[in-house]
C-alpha cells in the first residue's frame, strides 16, 4: 500500500484508532479522523492528532469526508453495518481495521488467538511460556497495546501473540498467523452479529486463510470448533480435555502433546477445567514451536492467571470476594460458578448482549454452589424473566452496580463467597469490564478498611 497516494478516514478514536492514525501520519498519508462520541479523552486525542497533521471530521463535513477518502479504517467498536462503513461499501471503497493494517507490516511471527472465552488467559500463557523459554514476545491486539504499535519495534526473531475479537474479525481478511488458536465458540455478541451463523463465520476467518505451512490449533471438545478443521488448509493440531487424541490432551492426569509430557494437571496453579483447556492450547503451540518441554511445564505451573478472571480480591469478615468481571457471557459465568467450592452469592447483570439467559438459570435451578443471585443493571428484567421461568427463586433485584454489591455484602454470611460474574457487558455503567472489576475491588477494599477503622 502506497500511503502517500491515498486519503484515510480513521473512525473511532479509541486506542486502536489513535494508533492507526499515528501509524498512517508517520508514513505521509493524508489522515481524516472522526468519532461520534466525544468524551474528554477523545477530544484531547483528536487535538493531539490534529496538531500532528490529521484533519478532524465533524457531523457537518462527514459526507464530504466519505466522498474524498479512499480507505476507511474502522474501530472495532463500530459495527460493520453502521451507516459509515455502509456508505464506503456502496461507493466500492476499501474498509480495513487497525489489526488488518498491523498484520500486513508486522515482521514478527504472529500467533493469533480467538474464541468466545479463554482468549486472554491463553494469550497470557503463550506469552509467558515464550518469554520463559528465552524468546522475545509481546501480547497485543484485543489485550495489551494495539498490534500496530509494534510494527517498528519487532523483528523477524520476535513473537507477537495476538488476541483477536469477533469485532476485529469483521475487518480482517489478510491476517495469516503462523499459528491460529480457536479456544471455543459459544453464544455471545448476538446483539451485534445477529445470529450464531454469522458469529461462527467470523471466528472461522482466523483459520480460513491459512496456508499449508501454517497451523490451526483447535478445541476438539467443541463441536463447532472441531468442524472448522474442514475449513482450513493449515495443519490442524487438536487439543482436548476429555479425549485421548493425537495432539494435546490429558493422559493419566498429565498434560501431554503427541506423547510428550509437559506437566501434571494438578501442578497448574489456576483451577478449573477451562484452565486445563487453555493450558493444552498453549502446550499445542509450544509443541509446534519445538520449545523445551521441561521449561514449558515449569512456566505453566507458575502461571497465576489474569486480572478480572476468577480473581480473589480479599476476605472480609469471613466472606471471600471474587472478581470475574471478565465473565461477560453465560458460558464464562457457568465456568466461574463451577469453580466455586463454598456457598456463593452471585452478582449478575449489566448491558444485554442479545442472548437467552435461561441456560444459566436452568443450571442454577438444578443445583450449584450459588445460593442467591443479585440481578442488577440494564438487563435485570430480562434476567428476572429467565430466572422465574427456570424456577430459580432465590434472587434480589436492584438497579445500580454499587447497590448490588452492597446488597450482596449484606446477604453473604461468614464462610461464603460473593462472586462478580455478570454474564453481561459492562457498558450500561462502565467503560469496560476492567473498570467494572476495579470498581468492585475498590468497594471490597473499602469494606476491609472500614473493619480495621472500627
Amino acid at each position: 500500500m502506497y500511503f502517500k497516494g491515498q486519503k484515510f478516514l480513521v473512525a473511532g478514536i479509541s486506542k486502536s484508532g489513535e494508533s492507526s492514525a499515528r501509524f498512517l501520519l508517520a508514513r505521509g498519508a493524508e489522515v481524516y479522523i472522526y468519532d461520534d462520541v466525544m468524551s474528554g479523552n477523545i477530544e484531547k486525542t483528536c487535538r493531539l492528532l490534529v496538531a500532528s497533521g490529521a484533519k478532524e471530521v465533524t457531523t457537518e463535513n462527514y459526507s464530504e469526508a466519505v466522498r474524498v477518502c479512499d480507505v476507511l479504517v474502522l474501530s472495532p467498536g463500530i459495527p460493520i453495518d453502521n451507516p459509515l462503513p455502509v456508505a464506503f461499501r456502496r461507493l466500492g471503497k476499501a474498509i480495513t481495521g487497525e489489526e488488518e493494517l498491523a498484520s500486513r507490516y508486522l515482521r514478527a511471527t504472529q500467533i493469533a488467538v480467538t474464541g468466545t472465552n479463554g482468549k486472554t488467559t491463553t494469550v497470557s500463557m503463550i506469552n509467558k511460556v515464550l518469554s520463559d523459554c528465552g524468546k522475545s514476545s509481546v501480547m497485543c491486539g484485543n489485550c495489551g497495546d494495539p498490534s500496530i504499535n509494534y510494527v517498528e519495534k519487532l523483528s523477524f526473531d520476535d513473537f507477537a501473540v495476538m488476541e483477536i475479537s469477533s469485532f476485529q474479525l469483521e475487518t480482517l481478511s489478510g491476517l495469516r498467523p503462523h499459528i491460529s488458536v480457536i479456544t471455543n465458540i459459544t453464544e455471545d455478541h448476538l446483539n451485534r452479529h445477529y445470529n450464531m451463523e454469522n458469529y461462527i463465520y467470523l471466528k472461522s476467518k482466523l483459520v480460513r486463510s491459512l496456508r499449508e505451512s501454517e497451523y490451526a490449533v483447535l478445541n476438539y471438545d467443541d463441536e463447532r470448533v472441531r468442524a472448522l478443521a474442514q475449513s482450513t488448509k493449515g495443519r490442524v493440531v487438536f487439543f482436548s480435555a476429555h479425549e485421548k487424541i493425537e495432539g494435546a490432551c490429558v493422559d493419566n492426569g498429565e498434560l501431554t502433546c503427541f506423547g510428550r509430557t509437559y506437566l501434571k494437571a494438578g501442578d497448574l496453579s489456576v483451577g478449573g477445567e477451562h484452565n486445563i483447556c487453555n493450558a493444552l492450547a498453549c502446550i499445542a503451540v509450544a509443541d509446534i514451536l519445538a520449545l523445551n518441554v521441561q521449561a514449558v511445564g515449569k512456566s505453566l505451573s507458575e502461571f497465576r492467571g489474569v486480572r478480572h478472571r476468577i480473581e480473589q480480591v480479599a476476605e472480609v469478615g469471613g466472606v471471600t470476594y471474587i472478581n470475574d468481571s471478565k465473565g461477560t457471557n453465560t458460558d464464562a459465568t457457568l465456568k466461574a460458578i463451577n469453580c466455586m467450592t463454598r456457598p456463593t452469592v452471585i452478582l449478575l447483570g449489566g448491558k444485554d448482549k442479545g442472548y437467552d439467559y435461561s441456560v444459566l438459570f436452568d443450571e442454577l435451578s438444578r443445583g450449584s454452589r450459588v445460593i442467591h443471585a443479585v440481578l442488577y443493571g440494564e438487563n435485570r428484567y430480562k434476567m428476572l424473566s429467565s430466572c422465574i421461568k427456570s424456577g430459580y427463586m432465590s434472587f434480589s433485584l436492584c438497579t445500580k452496580f454499587r447497590d448490588a454489591v452492597m446488597l450482596a455484602k449484606s446477604i453473604a454470611c461468614e464462610g461464603q463467597c460473593v462472586l462478580l460474574s455478570p454474564a453481561s457487558a459492562s457498558f450500561d455503567e462502565f467503560g469496560g469490564y476492567e473498570e467494572r472489576g476495579d470498581c468492585f475491588a475498590d468497594m471490597v477494599q473499602g469494606f476491609e478498611n472500614a473493619r480495621f477503622s472500627v
